[in-house]
């Protein structure tokens, strides 16, 4: 009995011992359990919305939208750049299982090169299978719906629909507008939407100087995909803002007729300035291209061929070309010595046809000379031995101080890339450039517009227009309004020239036109009310030998086209209140008066009849956008 009655008590003990074990599993157990409970209720339902965020990610793609680039208009809202529908076809690899096959049923309708061939196999080996690869651009409607009808035969092959920057004025307004092109490696600097396919940027003109205005804010596209990154459908979008509309002070019906009238000369410019307000109303430069080649992408060979055309086609002539100014630059002379009192304007000077200084002779253009001239005779007549006796008189350095003044030898500043500063020499800038000091001789050719002077035909017009407005310092620009703004501008400081010596030299200028032993008569406005004044220039491009006078200077027309003087004329119109200015150079285009004063006279005529500044002046008063300093 002792025996059993010790075995269960043993018994007993282990069940007691088993029955805490259980319970204390139990309890690791049901701890175990609730910490899930607990977590899994945290995962599911207070970071509910965190994870639903990151499983749509998983299957959601951001894309960016082209944004539309904004319009470009003339002064009367006239569009000068807009944007096109363009239709392209492009193929999907993995739609496909014969590409070459396709791409020869598609050349049936759509021509591929060789080239284009080679261009679509490499982007179909560098991108996956699904991402579309574009065969070709700007197709034509019937192109496309030969496409859309073939489909069946075109396994892969598809039409989309992007766009394209359209030029409707084409070589017009090329020079000005500039042109659009795909995005170079060394252009992408941070912003997202140039790494676009096919995104286009401006590279020259007003598409390249009002870039980041013109370009937008590229929208987004909301899409869901699959696992390997195929799209599946497109779940939201939004367009992004547009870019900004720009207005023109151009009147595109003068830019229009300055570029026709150009057209006759193998190389010439012209730009016509308000000489109060500092719009441009045309900036015409022959010959010119077709900008619409450059946004469907210009091939190698037409390249090479703008780029060895010697008469520099791509070249805005009017702020890029730099040209002696001849003669014209003898206004700037005459007003340096009126006003450092070296001399009046009755101040006369005998010209037997030139002037000796030590041992060199300096010739008048005039063979046999002028005889006795004054001031108003000395510019109605262009008499160079004139502007020597000035020059001797007051040196290079005043000069250069009073061409400054009106704007000669620096940039115009005009709101368009290219601009060339020109060159006005002086002691100085002898010495530090070339390391040698100045010589008086130097000065002479100087007063005639020779020699080192240079000068764009835009600052020439700007030139004129101080001499004629007043004496202010109104700057160039051709962007009148951005949007729904006005371009800022501040008000013309005066140069600083006294009003009376300002006169005398307009006076001449109406004399070289308007008298009838002017160098200009010939090409003067007769119709009343609208007469011009201005100033003509011959440059010459080599230099005449003593022999070749001697025997007779050969004429122009006798000499290789690259030999003969380049033709300049600067004028403004109407005499009486003067409000517009042109300059005009015709390259190699022999004597000012004969070809380019004909040229500005019928710009300035036309543009009188048009009138620009008066709409100018009515939206001066009203919005003040481009009116600055109405002075005269």
């Amino acid at each position: 009995m002792t025996f059993g009655a010790g075995t269960s008590n043993r018994d007993t003990d282990r069940y007691h011992t088993l029955t805490r074990r259980v319970m204390v599993l139990g309890g690791i157990k049901l701890g175990l359990l609730s910490t899930l409970v607990a977590r899994m209720y945290y995962l599911q339902v207070v970071q509910s919305a965190r994870y639903t965020m990151l499983a749509d990610e998983n299957r959601i793609s951001l894309r960016l939208v082209a944004p539309s680039r904004g319009v470009i208009a003339d002064r009367q809202g006239v569009a000068l750049a807009t944007n096109q529908q363009n239709y392209r076809v492009v193929l999907v690899q993995e739609r496909t299982r014969d590409v070459e096959g396709s791409l020869n049923q598609l050349a049936q309708i759509v021509p591929l090169s060789d080239a284009d061939r080679r261009r679509i196999m490499r982007e179909l080996q560098r991108k996956r299978r699904f991402v579309p690869v574009t065969v070709r651009e700007n197709l034509t409607w019937d192109q496309v719906a030969q496409i859309e009808i073939n489909t069946p035969d075109l396994p892969g092959v598809s039409i989309e629909v992007g766009e394209i920057r359209n030029y409707p004025y084409g070589e017009a307004t090329a020079h000005i507008l500039g042109y659009v092109g795909q995005v170079s490696m060394s252009e992408i600097q941070g912003d997202p939407v140039l790494s676009l396919p096919g995104f286009r940027i401006g590279k020259a003109g007003i598409e390249k100087y009002w870039e980041k205005d013109l370009r937008g804010v590229a929208g987004t596209s909301q899409l869901e995909v699959n696992a390997v990154g195929r799209v599946i459908r497109e779940l939201s979008r939004n367009e992004g803002q547009p870019g900004r509309e720009l207005t023109l002070t151009l009147d595109i019906g003068l830019q229009q007729f300055a570029q026709k009238r150009l057209a006759d000369e193998l190389s010439a410019c012209a730009v016509l300035i308000d000489v109060h307000t500092g719009g441009i109303y045309a900036m015409a430069s022959n010959p010119s291209f077709d900008p619409n080649r450059f946004s469907t992408g210009i091939n190698a060979e037409l390249w090479e061929e703008l780029l060895a055309n010697p008469t520099a086609p791509l070249s805005n002539k009017t702020s890029a070309g730099q040209y002696s100014p001849g003669s014209t630059f003898k206004t700037v002379v005459a007003l340096a010595a009126l006003e450092a009192g070296v001399v009046g304007p009755h101040h006369s000077v005998f010209c037997p046809g030139w002037m000796d200084l030590g041992d060199h002779r300096f010739h008048c253009w005039k063979k046999g000379g002028h005889g006795t001239v004054d001031m108003y005779d000395a510019l109605r007549q262009s008499c160079d031995t004139f502007f020597y006796d000035l020059a001797r008189r007051l040196g290079i350095d005043r000069i250069a101080e009073m061409a400054h003044r009106f704007g000669l030898g620096e940039p115009a500043g005009i709101d368009m890339p290219g601009e060339r500063p020109g060159l006005v020499p002086s002691r100085a800038w002898k010495q530090a450039t070339l390391g040698t000091p100045w010589q008086q001789g130097e000065s002479l050719v100087a007063a005639i517009g020779q020699g080192y002077v240079l000068s764009t035909p835009l600052q020439l017009a700007v030139m004129c227009a101080r001499l004629v407005n007043g004496g202010y310092a109104v700057k160039p620009h051709i962007v009148k309004q951005v949007k729904q703004g006005a371009v800022e501008r501040t008000m013309w400081p005066p140069i600083g020239v006294q009003k009376h010596n300002l006169d005398v030299v307009v006076q001449g200028m109406n004399l070289v036109v308007n008298h009838q032993h002017g160098t200009a008569y010939r090409a003067r406005i007769t119709e009343p009310g609208f007469e011009m004044g201005g100033k003509t220039g011959t440059s010459q491009v080599r230099r005449i030998t003593m022999a070749e006078r001697s025997s007779g200077v050969v004429k122009n027309e006798d000499l290789p086209w690259r030999e003969r003087d380049h033709a300049l004329f600067i004028g403004f119109a109407p005499v009486d209140a003067p409000r517009y200015a042109v300059a005009a150079v015709v390259e190699h285009g022999g004597g000012g008066s004969v070809v380019a004063a004909p040229i500005a006279r019928d710009i300035l005529l036309e543009c009188q009849r048009r009138d620009p500044a008066r709409g100018s002046v009515n939206a001066a008063e009203r919005d003040g956008p481009d009116c600055c300093h109405q002075h005269g």
